[in-house]
């Protein structure tokens, strides 16, 4: 069975995820808003330049309507080993991150996370539907639809104009 036909939610806005505490979020919440969604890691040699990149959209455009939702995952070389909470407070202090960091979920195999299922269904990348590797980056329109897929090697910084666009600043 393909991804796609294991789907059943229309939008990103359809899915509950879990909030580094292990607490209960509906992505509902960010209706309106233009989400890029990420699967980070701490000790990624991507690490550094996508959380500076990541916090610099944020602040630039957080209040143009642009939220990041950060998902930790330890699948590619045990890159995030620690807790979810971990995961958190590193983005937060050393990166300065104030958009979310969730509870830590697997991309790829057979317990992939629901909303991952569902993200690598409506864009597929370079190796297929499979997450290739930490920072892959989901661009997500202001109705909770899949807009574009971006590689890990693809920074932040240089996918802007695609944002400007989705919130209608372009």
């Amino acid at each position: 069975m393909g991804a796609s036909q294991s789907v059943k939610e229309k939008s990103i806005h359809d899915f509950t995820v879990k909030d580094a505490k292990g607490k209960d979020v509906e992505l509902s919440i960010y209706k309106g808003k233009v989400l890029l969604v990420v699967n980070v890691a701490s000790k990624c040699g991507f690490t550094d330049t996508n959380y500076t990149q990541l916090t610099e959209l944020y602040n630039k455009y957080k209040d143009k309507g642009l939220e990041i939702l950060a998902f930790p995952c330890n699948q590619f070389l045990k890159q995030e080993p620690g807790t979810s909470e971990d995961a958190q407070q590193f983005a937060c202090t050393r990166y300065k991150a104030e958009y979310p960091i969730f509870q830590k979920i697997r991309c790829n195999g057979p317990d992939t996370a629901p909303l991952y299922k569902f993200l690598k269904a409506r864009k597929t990348g370079f190796m297929g539907s499979r997450i290739k590797w930490n920072f892959t980056k989901f661009l997500v329109d202001k109705e909770g639809n899949v807009i574009e897929r971006y590689g890990t090697t693809t920074a932040p910084l240089s996918i802007e104009a695609d944002i400007k666009k989705a919130l209608g600043i372009a």
